[in-house]
């Protein structure tokens, strides 16, 4: 499957990013693929195009192609968890600064470790406790001691789920925050 996802992502212009919006998945075009014996020159090709949304917003960012003036003036607090695949290939001040670009927006990153889900492990039952008691350690008492109006953002769907469980309230994905946030035309 790993030399497939290269052969067709090698066909792609080498000046088209490839972007995801799942870390475990991009990123492991990043990480893992080099592992796998397939052509080193064809990996390092899509490696080096290869990004999260956020870090491929973030560029576009800060090239001035998005601005401020493309968001909402009103205010919102974000407060974002870290995927554990993005704190340990990418960084997830990428979806801070991001999300922080609508003028009014304040967010705060959460100093949590894993959710508890880890990938498919919180979803097995044998598992399930381990999992919440996890996620209470740092990320749930966080969530549940902020004020009603506060968002909150997480790039994993896991994570996302492993929240709504834990705590009975709804994570967005970065960008569904970003999304919302955009001026009506």
């Amino acid at each position: 499957a790993a030399l497939k996802v290269v052969t067709d992502l090698d066909q792609v212009s080498d000046d088209r990013p490839i972007v995801g919006l799942e870390p475990s998945a991009i990123l492991t075009l990043r990480d893992e693929f080099t592992r796998f014996g397939i052509e080193p020159e064809k990996v390092e090709r899509i490696k080096r195009r290869t990004f999260l949304v956020e870090e491929f917003l973030a560029m576009e960012m800060e090239a001035g192609s998005i601005s401020p003036d493309q968001f909402t003036d009103e205010a919102c607090t974000v407060h974002v968890h870290g995927h554990c695949h993005q704190k340990a290939l990418s960084d997830p001040n990428k979806t801070v600064y991001v999300l922080g670009v609508p003028r009014n927006y304040k967010v705060h990153y959460i100093p949590s470790g894993c959710c508890g889900m880890a990938g498919s492990f919180g979803y097995e039952k044998e598992h399930y406790e381990v999992s919440m008691a996890i996620g209470n350690l740092v990320l749930f008492p966080h969530i549940k001691a902020q004020d009603s109006g506060v968002l909150f953002a997480a790039n994993g769907t896991s994570c996302r789920h492993q929240i709504l469980d834990g705590t009975a309230i709804k994570a967005a994905h970065p960008v569904t925050i970003l999304r919302n946030a955009l001026r009506s035309s």
